[in-house]
């Protein structure tokens, strides 16, 4: 079975994604986590995905479950967001802090990152770029009934019943 999660930058794509990885044993293939890596590598291509992310642009992502989440709120939610360098796991300074012992509560590792994208001016540009670029897959979508929405601002549990509940049927 093959599947799209579609939603704004912090809807909460990552983390459905690697629940369904590990109660589905699904293969979970995102182009975020593969340009973030190409950024790193130093190669031509590296530079190029940096140079568009730099500026706050999406970089093509083929993004059907719909995360829907409110402006504002994914502001307050990518501001407050990192990840532990070493295994991903991640933290919010106010809905799950980093524990108090500087750890990972994952893997142990002490290696807390913040994504230098993360911050409300690179966000709002990430969104309109979202909009802009998505709409036409959503009217698609939903135009052949393959549109699932689901409220992405739902405690993650929640969310997670929705998307087994769609997937189940």
């Amino acid at each position: 079975m093959n599947i799209i999660l579609l939603g704004p930058p912090g809807a909460g794509k990552g983390t459905q994604a690697r629940h369904l990885v590990e109660t589905r044993n699904m293969v979970q293939l995102s182009t975020g986590d593969m340009l973030r890596e190409a950024k790193e590598s130093g190669t031509e291509m590296g530079q190029r995905v940096a140079d568009v992310m730099a500026r706050g642009d999406l970089v093509t992502d083929e993004i059907v479950i719909e995360l829907r989440v409110e402006d504002e709120v994914l502001v307050t939610r990518i501001a407050g967001r990192s990840t532990c360098g070493q295994c991903g796991e991640v933290y919010h300074d106010v809905t799950k802090p980093q524990p108090a012992d500087g750890k990972c509560s994952n893997c142990g590792a002490a290696d807390f990152r913040r994504r230098a994208d993360d911050n409300e001016e690179s966000l709002r540009n990430r969104l309109m770029e979202y909009y802009k670029k998505t709409s036409p897959l959503l009217g698609y979508y939903f135009a052949h009934e393959l549109l699932e929405p689901i409220d992405g601002l739902a405690p993650i549990e929640e969310v997670q019943s929705e998307i087994a509940a769609i997937l189940d049927r």
